[in-house]
């Protein structure tokens, strides 16, 4: 099992994706109330090398030596890849090696306004940057920053990063109903969306609850309306994959979830643990069995626990 890679996994947005995780668990600019992952133990906006680079290129050249080329290689996992500073080392190494392979960085978009972040990153080929609102009360309420970001040097950041950048930037907005859903905060979303200018704008919401109570997943009949309302070009909602049928979809990994549900209720760090798969692995058979009924949530002291329905 690889410390730093996980999947293959079928991404809703990118296809069959090889993970490449940049930071330990979990270091982010960010303690977005919906992360699936789980609270931020490390808020920051300081960059490290979080995990060096010498480790995460000696899990990739043994990978390619003995697995199938994935579809697309991503920068995504416990937390903010751009705060691991060897990240441009990283994405030199895989373009050395495998340049027919799309590189995609799944970031929250924060650390933009750092020219040398915006030069390491430069020579990926999709960059997926989130942002979930327009107004500084609405950030801190939905994405609970560092103290040191300003909104609106975020929303700059991401205008100039798109001038410069040669590959595509599809801009996510995370809808939380109660939250960044009103009329005010929607228009001024849709002026920096303008302002950004991404080549695709994509409606996300919960797939299941996030780090805190008390928020749900927004409807179906409730994205479209914000897609009518905004009426953008390119703008597009967020759909579920068929992970089921999923040439990645493994069912021993199902029956150790399933056999371990059925003796006691686990939370996803508990489930990471045992299976030595990474969260974002393990999230994946959650979808499908929630969506078919084999497994329910409920919230204790300690967090999320999943149980056998």
């Amino acid at each position: 099992m690889y410390k730093h890679l996980f999947g293959p996994v079928p991404s809703r947005r990118l296809g069959m994706s090889l993970g490449v995780d940049m930071v330990p668990k979990k270091v982010c600019s960010l303690d977005c109330i919906y992360c699936e992952v789980g609270k931020t133990t490390s808020l920051t906006a300081e960059r490290a090398e979080y995990v060096p680079a010498h480790e995460i290129i000696a899990e990739l050249e043994d990978f390619f030596k003995i697995h199938p080329d994935p579809e697309v290689i991503t920068f995504s996992g416990y937390g903010e890849p751009t705060l691991n500073s060897a990240i441009g080392q990283v994405i030199d190494f895989i373009k050395s090696i495998r340049p027919h392979l799309p590189l995609a960085l799944l970031t929250n978009g924060t650390l933009l306004f750092d020219k040398q972040v915006r030069k390491e990153i430069l020579k990926v080929d999709y960059i997926l940057p989130s942002l979930d609102a327009a107004t500084e009360e609405v950030f801190q309420k939905i994405n609970r920053p560092d103290s040191s970001l300003d909104l609106q040097a975020y929303i700059k950041a991401l205008a100039h990063f798109r001038k410069d950048f040669a590959g595509q930037m599809w801009l996510e907005v995370f809808v939380v109903p109660g939250y960044n859903d009103t009329t005010q905060e929607l228009d001024l979303l849709k002026e920096a969306i303008l302002e950004i200018n991404p080549h695709k704008v994509q409606l996300n919401t919960l797939d299941r609850p996030g780090t805190e109570g008390g928020i749900r997943s927004a409807t179906c009949k409730e994205l479209e309306s914000i897609r009518e309302y905004w009426d953008l070009p390119h703008l597009e909602i967020v759909s579920a994959v068929d992970r089921k049928t999923s040439g990645a979809y493994r069912e021993d990994v199902e029956n150790v979830i399933k056999e371990t549900l059925v003796r006691r209720p686990c939370t996803l760090d508990d489930l990471s643990l045992i299976t030595g798969l990474h969260v974002n692995e393990i999230n994946k058979y959650l979808d499908v069995m929630e969506a078919e009924g084999i497994v329910q949530t409920e919230r204790q002291d300690r967090g999320l626990f999943y149980k056998m329905r």
